[in-house]
Parts: structure tokens; sequence; C-alpha cells
């Protein structure tokens, strides 16, 4: 699995665990919904770690609690 991809799914599981849509992410953080819609679907090639950043201030983690997940134990490159 690719970074990117890792990255939408822990979006997802994050998203899920909170009972949560996207949608409320987006207006919470200021975040573009088109922005969540392509990080979600991973139809880019690379993430920034700002947006990252602005998701973890918005659900209330560190950066470390975000990555620290098997998700990206599978991401080979």
């Amino acid at each position: 699995m690719k970074l990117v991809e890792a990255v939408g799914k822990r979006v997802e599981q994050l998203l899920q665990k909170r009972n949560m849509k996207a949608n409320h992410l987006s207006k919470s953080g200021g975040i573009p919904r088109s922005t969540l819609s392509v990080l979600i679907a991973a139809k880019r090639k690379a993430v920034l770690l700002d947006t990252v950043y602005q998701i973890c201030a918005t659900l209330d983690i560190t950066l470390y609690e975000f990555f620290n997940s098997p998700i990206f134990d599978e991401v080979t490159d």
C-alpha cells in the first residue's frame, strides 16, 4: 500500500471511531471538503503534512497518534 492510501484509510478509521462525517471534519477544521475527498480516496501522489496536522488538530490528536497505527506497517513505498 502506498503512503497516500494509508493516510486516507487512517482518516476514515478516525472518522468512524468518532462517528463523524468528513463534512463535519471539513467544517470544524477549515479543511476544504474537496481536499478531504481527494485525500480519503488517495487520488493524489502526495499528502501535505500541513493537511495531516490540521486534521490532527481538529481531532485533538498528535501526529504521533495519527501515524502510530498498524495501517502504516503496510506501507511499501
